[in-house]
C-alpha cells in the first residue's frame, strides 16, 4: 500500500512545474512581448533497488521553460521608439551582471544618459556595445534594425547611422527562460551569451508593439485539467490510507 501512495504522491509532485508555468503565463497575459513556454512532459523512470523490477515513478525530465516564439497580437502605436520583432527575431540586451540575454520586449526608451533600454530597464545592445543616442537626436529605426538619428538642432539635417540593433533569428536554436525572465540559448545555464543567427533574416516592425502570445482559454483549460488530476491523485492517497487501516483492523487480535 505504501508503494501506491508513493506513486500517487510522485505523480502529483511531478506536475508542480507545469502548474507554475501555466500560472506564470496567465499572470503575463497583458505583458508586452511575453512568450509562453511549452509544457514539460513527464516520463516513467525505473527505480533501482531490492525487490521485483516493477517500480516505475513519473519524473519531470527537464525543468527548463522552452520558449514558444509564436507571434502575439501587434498594436501599431506610431511611436518611433516602439518595435515589434517579426517571426523568430529576438533582441539582445545587457543584464545587470553584464552578460548578454535576449527579449521580445520592444517598448524602448532613452534614459537621461542617452542609453537605450527596454520597458523593464534592460540595456539594449547594438552590435558590439550598448546602444547610446547623442543628446538632442531624433531617432528612427528601420526594419533591419538600423538606428538613424537626426540632430534636432540642425535645420534640414540628414539622418546618420548611430548603430545596429543586436537582432538574432532564433529559428535554429532552442531558447529557455532565465530567472530574470529574459531568454538565453539552451545549455547556457544562466550565463547568457550570444548565439549564431539562424537562416532567416532578423527583422522588426517599427512603430508597433507585440502583445503576449498567451491564449487565456487554453491556459485555463490546461490548469483545470491539472487541478482535476491533482484531486484524483489525492483521492487515491486517501483511499489507500483507508484500505490500509481496514486491513490493519482485520489482522489485529481482539
Amino acid at each position: 500500500m505504501d508503494r501506491l501512495i508513493y506513486t500517487s504522491l510522485a505523480a502529483a509532485a511531478s506536475q508542480q512545474f507545469n502548474r507554475t508555468q501555466l500560472t506564470n503565463d496567465l499572470a503575463n497575459l497583458s505583458t508586452t512581448g511575453y512568450k509562453r513556454a511549452s509544457l514539460t512532459t513527464t516520463e516513467a523512470a525505473f527505480l533501482k533497488g531490492p525487490g521485483h523490477p516493477t517500480r516505475f515513478q513519473p519524473i519531470v525530465m527537464s525543468a527548463a521553460e522552452h520558449i514558444n516564439l509564436e507571434s502575439g497580437p501587434i498594436a501599431y502605436t506610431g511611436n518611433d521608439m516602439d518595435i515589434a520583432m517579426n517571426n523568430n527575431t529576438v533582441l539582445g540586451v545587457q543584464t545587470e551582471d553584464g552578460t548578454i540575454a535576449f527579449t521580445r520586449r520592444g517598448d524602448l526608451r532613452i534614459t537621461s544618459t542617452g542609453t537605450v533600454e527596454t520597458g523593464t530597464g534592460d540595456i539594449v545592445m547594438a552590435e558590439g556595445a550598448p546602444l547610446t543616442i547623442p543628446r538632442g537626436y531624433l531617432i528612427t529605426i528601420s526594419p533591419d534594425g538600423s538606428v538613424f538619428g537626426t540632430d534636432s538642432n540642425e535645420a534640414g539635417g540628414e539622418p546618420v547611422l548611430i548603430g545596429q540593433l543586436m537582432l538574432r533569428d532564433a529559428s535554429a536554436v532552442q531558447l529557455t527562460r532565465r530567472s530574470d525572465t529574459l531568454f538565453e540559448a539552451q545549455g547556457s545555464n544562466g550565463n547568457g551569451g550570444d548565439f549564431p543567427s539562424g537562416p532567416a533574416a532578423a527583422s522588426i516592425s517599427p512603430g508597433a508593439l507585440e502583445g503576449s502570445n498567451v491564449n487565456p482559454v487554453e491556459v485555463m483549460v490546461s490548469l483545470l485539467d491539472l487541478y482535476r488530476s491533482f484531486e484524483m491523485q489525492m483521492k487515491v492517497i486517501k483511499s489507500s490510507e483507508e484500505i490500509d487501516k481496514d486491513g490493519a483492523r482485520m489482522m489485529s487480535l481482539r
